[in-house]
């Protein structure tokens, strides 16, 4: 097998761990009229789990220290991945479906390449910002039919307006982490985010530690959370990257929210929706059109 046709599968592997992270929250968090996990102990347990490996790999690899120039960025991933997204996520999950949820997420690749059109000064082409629109547009649709659906009205939810600010969180610590990659390693990128973060989630999951009784499909769900989803799916995901190329391996991830969607109908028993569907189709079409004019303008 080729180097490239490696990485491509690893990639996979990469958006398949991460596709199953919807329908996993949702099972550790329970819904609003039966919770189980709260979402801040999802948020600090996963955090942890995934801090406690990342010491020991970096601790067998004889990874370096972070330098100062690092350590801003690894707060800003720390802020975004650790505590933003997987806190805003669990929360809405506890009121929405995995599959409503995958349809707002899909924005998170284009919300990535604006954050980077921001924050590393980088100027896309104006195409990039329709169809950044556009798909920005056809979510809020969704959004107010669905609301429509279940008697509220054409308003958006509050929901949604948690998974639209996990979807800017999650892009701002992605686009942090990449900027120090080149320096850093990619997988120690991760693993220094978990680690700093140790002093607060590790606090964190002990204040929060449920008091009530957990089904065990719900510790399950956190241990996929912390172990793949926070952890070993950036393992397989950064090496594909590596090994068969930014460009071609990053198109996977428009299979994500489908992954999702479909995962969700055996764990959740949420049932396949042709809206849901329909709209995840034409959102992750505005993402690989405008990812293909997400390359910086020649000044």
């Amino acid at each position: 097998m080729t180097a490239e046709n490696k990485g491509l599968w690893l990639g996979l592997l990469g958006v398949f761990i991460f596709a199953l992270t919807l329908p996993m929250t949702r099972l550790a968090t329970g819904t609003s009229d039966a919770p189980q996990l709260s979402p801040w102990f999802v948020t600090w347990g996963r955090a942890a789990l995934a801090g406690v490996l990342s010491a020991a790999y970096l601790y067998f690899s004889r990874a370096r220290l972070p330098q100062a120039q690092e350590r801003g960025p690894l707060v800003l991933s720390l802020i975004g991945n650790v505590v933003g997204y997987p806190l805003l996520l669990g929360w809405a999950l506890r009121h929405v479906s995995a599959s409503h949820a995958a349809v707002i997420t899909a924005l998170l690749p284009l919300a990535t390449a604006a954050a980077a059109a921001w924050l590393m000064h980088q100027r896309a082409r104006l195409g990039f910002w329709v169809f950044a629109g556009l798909g920005s547009a056809l979510v809020a649709v969704y959004s107010l039919l669905r609301a429509h659906q279940a008697g509220h009205g054409f308003g958006l939810s509050w929901a949604d307006g948690l998974l639209i600010g996990a979807v800017v969180a999650a892009s701002l610590g992605y686009v942090a982490g990449a900027k120090i990659t080149p320096s850093l390693g990619s997988e120690k990128v991760i693993s220094w985010v978990c680690v700093m973060a140790l002093p607060i989630t590790l606090p964190g999951t002990w204040l929060t530690w449920p008091s009530q009784a957990i089904a065990a499909s719900s510790w399950l769900a956190l241990l996929y959370v912390g172990v793949f989803s926070m952890w070993a799916g950036f393992f397989a995901w950064f090496r594909g990257l590596s090994l068969g190329g930014p460009l071609r391996v990053s198109q996977t991830q428009l299979l994500q929210p489908f992954i999702s969607i479909l995962a969700a109908v055996p764990m959740l028993g949420e049932s396949l929706d042709a809206m849901t569907l329909g709209f995840a189709a034409l959102v992750v079409m505005t993402v690989f059109m405008g990812r293909r004019m997400a390359t910086p303008t020649s000044k």
